[in-house]
């Protein structure tokens, strides 16, 4: 796997834990057997990247990724990039304890894909939670990688969500302005923390339940599980959400969340697309409790 980094001031380990399926003492026994490297050299877990460094891996809890035929609904498809209306319950790419049935393994069953992120993510330009549905922009070549990556890197890609939450939200409409972080007390979870990354979600309502509230998220920033984060918050937790919120689950279908919206840049033609997704059944069922 090689990278850039793309902020300052980082530690390596902290920077290679938020990127990589691996634990904190594995990142550290990968940079003392020197598995790592930062612009071809070997540095300690302590070093501080810089913008601009590239990091590459040489090491990885998957050997290879072996494509598998996998039914994938393909919203959108031409020789640079595939848009893929992604089911709930699939991760998106290997890692450690999903070595199959992963959205990449599909991919690669179905055509080639760059290979900028290395042979464990190949194509991908972003991701969602396994148990979040809806609309994943994937690149076919480095060239549209490059120009993909970038957009999002600007905030020119449009992306918007649907979720249902906890409680009725009584404002039309809000802003949350609260930084991400990791966890200190389960690196699998993020929270807010003062010392995390800007965190900027816009939300507004479009239909209030009883006990619930069906609202659309626009995101400034993409921290990870960061509608799910901060939702919880501001005591709104994603319905069905299993890991923010101490709620009710309906089934183990995951939180009530879909990537319903996606518009980008072309990266060969430059024309403006935009694609929409119809909310996926098991969201639809959740809600149905509530009406």
């Amino acid at each position: 796997m090689k990278c850039q980094v793309k902020q300052n001031d980082i530690r390596l380990d902290n920077y290679l834990t938020e990127i990589m399926d691996e634990s904190r003492s594995q990142i550290s026994k990968m940079v003392k057997n020197k598995e790592v490297l930062v612009n071809g050299e070997t540095v300690k877990a302590g070093y501080l990247l810089k913008e601009g460094d590239i990091v590459e891996v040489n090491h990885t809890s998957v050997q290879g990724v072996n494509p598998e035929k996998m039914n994938l609904d393909i919203v959108y498809e031409d020789d640079d990039v595939i848009v893929v209306n992604k089911a709930n319950g699939v991760v998106v790419h290997p890692g450690a304890g999903n070595h199959t049935g992963t959205l990449v393994n599909g991919l690669l069953y179905h055509t080639k894909l760059s290979d900028i992120n290395g042979e464990v993510r190949p194509g991908i330009v972003h991701r969602i939670d396994a148990y979040t549905t809806g609309l994943l922009m994937v690149a076919k070549n480095n060239k549209a990688h490059e120009i993909l990556a970038q957009e999002l890197a600007l905030k020119k890609t449009y992306r918007k969500y649907v979720a249902l939450v906890w409680g009725v939200i009584e404002s039309d409409s809000g802003e949350i302005d609260a930084p991400i972080g990791r966890s200190k007390n389960d690196r699998k979870k993020m929270a807010i923390r003062e010392d995390g990354k800007e965190a900027i979600t816009y939300f507004k309502v479009l239909k209030r339940f009883k006990n619930a509230t069906l609202i659309e998220v626009q995101l400034k920033t993409g921290r990870t599980h960061q509608i799910r984060v901060h939702m919880n918050y501001i005591g709104h937790p994603v319905v069905n959400d299993p890991v923010y919120g101490n709620r009710k689950l309906f089934d183990n279908s995951g939180q009530c969340l879909h990537a319903k919206e996606l518009g980008f840049i072309h990266p060969t033609t430059g024309e403006y697309m935009q694609f929409d997704s119809e909310l996926p059944e098991c969201f639809m069922n959740i809600m149905k409790n509530f009406e």
